[in-house]
């Protein structure tokens, strides 16, 4: 049997196990442009049950709503979200109990599957979605064998992996690309931090796996020196490189063990020209003086640790500072308005369009920053509206701010799907005071939908998609989210993609140029836009203030 305890140990270790591989889980995204990235996401996600689970007492129905709870208003993206409906689906399947057995466990997590498909609107096969349901029949079958929990959640982790490998056969953009379901594997490592703890009652640690011997010294002291709260027991950083002499005959591990007795973080690396070599030691200079023996010193680099621990804290601290003074604090507000209005956006530019088309409150968020669920909970609330429409104006954001929906009770709440920026602008503008609420849902998203979204940005990694060949650092034009182009200059891209997206019946075309984009790139685009077109078309330029999208195209 499984009781709260062990659920919530599990949960725990499931969030440390993303946590370490999200990296990993990132790089499986296979469209080359920064974007939220699932492995964050995820890892994100289930970071906030971990905080919310550290304490908890109960049993296991208690714990598993605490957790859901917690997954709900935390998700982030599309991953977090389908991951916060597997658990939420969970803990109703065990809602009341104390413990429970391998059936129970495998039908709890049926149930989460189940919320999960219904949840999205076109399931798509080959994603998280068939990993999980593979994982739960797989966990079911076990269960009429041998009802051990263990046993059942190892059939799940099997099942789970085992439908992962299969997922490029069902999605060939993936099989394309080489690899399996980012959303999968994420949901693979959480399985595998969980039974970690029912099989062997073991916590993985939160801690991103490292070969020392792989590191260079700076990559090696910034991991060691990241976590500021850490105790400094010695002083100085010190890294060197010495060519070796191929008349001396010791052991470079001499020189190791040599270090190891006057300091710690010891990385000594050597092949048949040189050793490197990173201490942390209060002997800076007997660590240099017993490397000579060895040969010549080619580079030596000494730092101050505790003066560097010491600059980086107040930094740190100057940084979450910054951070809350620009936040804005929500209160809620008593729904006394008919209509208000939310919107997902950043930029110091974009926010003060969304407000001054009447949004109340606007969401720090976009394409590298997906806000959480209870990111937007907390401005809906802040919204004195008996009707509050949320636009997210964002693909990956629609699910989560979805999601607000059953938990608000004091107004309605009503999620218009708008997946771009343009489109998000368009609705607001379409937006009618004197007709209905039913009304002007209709309208503003036919607003939305007449609208052509351009961007221009960078290629994150390098790729190959959609038949383009991509290196790291190219120049991306999009049309509503499709690649176009790939080219090398910013300005060119976006001349080129606006002349592409203009038509017989366009009338406006609004050109948003971002935080990497100085006025005179942006007065050169609009010129080059504008001389190409019809004098007949409405070109105009604005300062949106937005990163990773040098350039925001709305064309309608």
């Amino acid at each position: 049997m499984i009781n709260g305890t062990e659920l919530r140990d599990a949960i725990i270790s499931g969030a440390n196990n993303i946590a370490k591989h999200k990296t990993s889980v990132d790089e499986l995204n296979i469209f080359p442009v920064p974007d939220g990235d699932t492995g964050t996401n995820m890892s994100m996600t289930m970071g906030a049950a971990a905080r919310d689970l550290e304490n908890a007492q109960g049993g296991i129905g208690e714990i598993a709503h605490k957790a859901a709870s917690a997954l709900l208003r935390g998700a982030r993206g599309n991953s977090g979200v389908i991951l916060s409906l597997l658990f939420r689906g969970f803990s109703k399947g065990i809602e009341g109990c104390e413990e429970i057995d391998g059936t129970e466990l495998a039908n709890a997590l049926g149930i989460g599957v189940e919320a999960a498909y219904k949840a999205v609107m076109k399931p798509t096969e080959g994603t998280i979605l068939t990993v999980s349901r593979v994982a739960y029949e797989k966990g079911k079958a076990a269960a009429e064998i041998d009802n051990d929990p263990v046993y059942v959640w190892s059939a799940i982790c099997k099942g789970a992996a085992e439908a992962l490998e299969e997922t490029p056969e069902l999605l060939p953009v993936l099989k394309k690309a080489g690899v399996v379901d980012a959303g999968g594997k994420g949901l693979c490592h959480i399985f595998d931090g969980m039974m970690s703890v029912f099989k062997d009652h073991k916590i993985i640690v939160n801690e991103a796996p490292a070969d020392a011997s792989n590191l260079s010294a700076d990559e090696f002291f910034r991991n060691a020196a990241a976590e500021f709260d850490q105790e400094i027991h010695f002083t100085y950083c010190t890294e060197f490189i010495v060519g070796r002499d191929p008349d001396c005959k010791k052991d470079p591990q001499e020189l190791r063990q040599y270090l190891e007795g006057i300091g710690d973080c010891v990385v000594v690396v050597d092949d048949e020209e040189i050793i490197k070599v990173h201490v942390h030691t209060e002997e800076p200079g007997n660590a240099l003086q017993a490397a000579l023996v060895f040969g010549q010193l080619l580079t030596v680099k000494i730092e101050n640790m505790k003066e560097q621990h010491r600059k980086a804290a107040e930094a740190n601290e100057a940084a979450k500072a910054k951070a809350a003074a620009e936040k804005e604090p929500l209160s809620p507000a008593e729904p006394t308005e008919e209509i208000g209005f939310v919107s997902v956006a950043v930029g110091e530019g974009l926010k003060t369009l969304f407000t001054d088309l009447g949004c109340t409150h606007v969401v720090s968020g976009g394409q590298t920053m997906n806000p959480s669920t209870n990111d937007i909970l907390e401005a809906v609330l802040a919204t004195p509206a008996k009707t509050v429409m949320v636009l997210p104006n964002n693909k990956n954001i629609i699910m989560a701010a979805e999601q607000t929906v059953p938990l608000v009770k004091d107004r309605k709440v009503i999620v218009l799907p708008t997946r771009t920026i343009p489109q998000g602008l368009s609705a607001m503008l379409a937006y009618d005071p004197d007709v209905s609420t039913e009304q002007n849902a209709v309208t503003m998203m036919e607003a939305a939908g007449n609208v052509a979204t351009g961007t221009v940005t960078f290629a994150a990694r390098d790729s190959e998609y959609n038949g383009h060949k991509i290196h790291e650092g190219d120049i991306l034009g999009l049309r509503n989210g499709k690649m176009e182009l790939v080219e090398k200059d910013i300005i060119h891209t976006c001349s080129k993609l606006t002349r592409s997206m203009v038509n017989r019946s366009t009338s406006f075309i609004t050109i948003i140029y971002g935080e990497e984009i100085t006025e005179a790139q942006a007065n050169d685009a609009y010129n080059r836009i504008k001389s190409k077109i019809s004098n007949d078309i409405e070109v105009t330029l604005v300062n949106g203030g937005q990163p990773v999208y040098y350039f925001i195209i709305s064309v309608e």
